[in-house]
């Protein structure tokens, strides 16, 4: 009887399960949304009995839909996106919301609540900031942590448990709370290269208490990737999963970084290994990520990390991100007049918004080559939720120049194109800022939500100069996810065997033109310059304060 392996993936605005054989085959898959709650500007919550059920529900159907006997199910593996968990001693809920309600116990990743409390951690210029590109994001655990201590001080006092969502999952499956390696150092500051807390970074920011007690509410075991938790399923997990109890689970990884595994390894047409050093991992979903492997650290500024052993065992891993990407090209075109007549047009004729807008975009250029062309006077600096890699600074905003008194379908198109463009244009800063401190990087793994985008995939090969290679299996972190289940069974001896065995290049797109080249030098020149018009301007602006 053949065995498979689920791969969970906690996005921000979905559960999905997929279901995997040891080849990397995805045999079904299902999604189910989870509620997002923003109580007022900056803050973004949500609830972790909901996206538990969620989970359990997804995971349910995707058995159903695949036809497979739970029986065959033999190991799992947890991604989620880097968000807050709070719980009380009893293990439940505990609310983190001005609302009060206890049911919404998530600081959601994006939540921007505690950028007064990330100044002054950074002002600290604490060592362990180093491993954080030299500035800590509102984004990160500690900030909001101590937002939390100085705003919330009947939540603080009742605090049992604080948890990274994807450690949360796997507590939530096995009873085990071993936190992984992942989400410690990537949010949480641990020092994995050392083992260890760093205590004096904690009693300078005045979260000394949570080391109390061997750390026991923010995680007294730390252990890599790929190794499984507990017992396996708990009984009650199980029978809530549609699963055996005792199944493997996996420590537990970040979403993006479940997408690196799924596709950073991915062998060549040829089946060559992969040089980590020329590859970059771009995740693009509502934000994007942007993770390049090393053999030794490399210390960025404005660029996350090193980060020892965040994706791969004794590797160290260096993350440039973007806030918002899918959701800045979804507000760009939901904010649009002409919004609500193309979706209805995109509905009746069965496609998405996107595949409405790139047909436009197609008509207006008559030829794909020259579609880059179309935004020639339109500019755009895409700070519209701060810069997170390299310009490191959460307050930025955004500038869209070229601006027409049009409300037409083509421009919105152009606005679509424009934003798309300058999303590439920040990758492109965050590569060639990667590329000044040791890494050669010429080729994109791309994944995620916003990679299944032509347009999208094809302007970015254009604005960086780089090959865009898609994995055969568009659904990364699905894949990630269950091969970390694999190796938590036993399957594979490791996660690099895993992501040999199970990953492969699909599709490869490479930039277009020597004349779209030169036009977007010329649009980078413009990108980099609005920055400074952006802080020249927020400058005059403070001259009488």
């Amino acid at each position: 009887m053949a065995s498979y392996y689920i791969g969970i993936d906690v996005g921000t605005g979905s559960a999905r399960a997929g279901i995997f054989d040891i080849t990397g085959r995805m045999m079904g898959q299902a999604s189910r949304t989870i509620e997002i709650y923003r109580p007022q500007a900056d803050f973004v919550e949500q609830s972790s009995d909901n996206i538990w059920l969620a989970v359990c529900q997804a995971v349910r159907d995707a058995i159903n839909q695949s036809n497979i006997n739970p029986v065959q199910i033999k190991g799992l593996g947890f991604d989620a996106t880097c968000s807050l968990v709070v719980l009380d001693k009893q293990g439940k809920p505990l609310t983190i919301s001005p609302s009060g309600r206890d049911e919404q116990n998530i600081i959601v990743w994006m939540d921007h609540r505690a950028i007064v409390q990330a100044e002054r951690i950074n002002a600290s210029q604490h060592p362990v900031l180093d491993y954080v590109g030299g500035i800590i994001s509102p984004e990160m655990q500690t900030p909001k942590l101590l937002w939390l201590k100085q705003h919330m001080p009947n939540t603080w006092k009742n605090i049992g448990h604080l948890f990274d969502l994807p450690d949360f999952l796997t507590w939530r499956a096995t009873q085990d709370e071993t936190r992984s390696l992942c989400s410690t150092v990537c949010k949480w500051t641990y020092m994995g290269h050392e083992n260890r807390w760093d205590d004096s970074y904690f009693r300078q920011i005045g979260l000394e208490d949570l080391l109390e007690h061997d750390a026991e509410k923010i995680g007294r075991e730390v252990k890599t990737m790929g190794e499984p938790l507990g017992r396996g399923l708990t009984q009650r997990a199980a029978s809530e999963l549609g699963l055996l109890p005792g199944t493997a689970v996996s420590v537990s990884i970040i979403d993006a970084h479940a997408g690196s595994l799924g596709t950073l390894g991915a062998s060549g047409p040829s089946g060559e290994h992969a040089d980590f050093d020329r590859r970059i991992a771009l995740i693009g979903g509502t934000s994007t990520g942007h993770m390049a492997i090393s053999q030794g650290p490399r210390f960025i500024k404005g660029v996350w990390g090193p980060y020892y052993s965040a994706v791969l065992p004794d590797l160290w891993l260096n993350e440039g991100g973007q806030s918002a990407t899918g959701a800045l090209i979804d507000h760009m075109i939901q904010s649009h007049p002409c919004y609500d007549t193309l979706l209805q047009q995109a509905s009746a004729r069965g496609k998405t918004i996107y595949e409405v807008l790139n047909e436009r975009l197609r008509k207006l250029a008559g030829e794909p080559e020259k579609i880059a062309f179309l935004s020639r006077d339109i500019h755009m600096l895409p700070y519209f939720h701060g810069n997170r890699s390299p310009r490191a600074n959460p307050t930025l905003t955004g500038t869209l120049t070229g601006l027409k008194l049009s409300r037409t379908p083509d421009d919105m198109a152009l606005h679509y194109l424009a934003t798309i463009q300058a999303i590439a244009l920040g990758t492109r800063h965050i590569i060639e800022t990667m590329n000044q401190s040791g890494y050669s990087i010429d080729t994109i793994m791309a994944s995620g939500g916003g990679t299944k985008n032509p347009i999208f995939v094809q302007e970015h090969a254009n604005a960086t100069g780089c090959a865009m290679l898609l994995p055969e299996e568009s659904e990364a972190m699905l894949l990630g996810g269950a091969m970390m289940g694999t190796v938590a069974a036993g399957v594979y001896e490791s996660l690099p065997e895993a992501m040999n065995a199970m990953s492969r290049i699909g599709k490869t797109v490479t930039p277009q033109t020597n004349e779209i080249k030169r036009y977007y030098d010329r649009k980078y020149r413009i990108f980099r310059e609005m920055y400074h018009d952006h802080m020249k301007y927020r400058q005059m602006m403070q001259e009488d304060q």
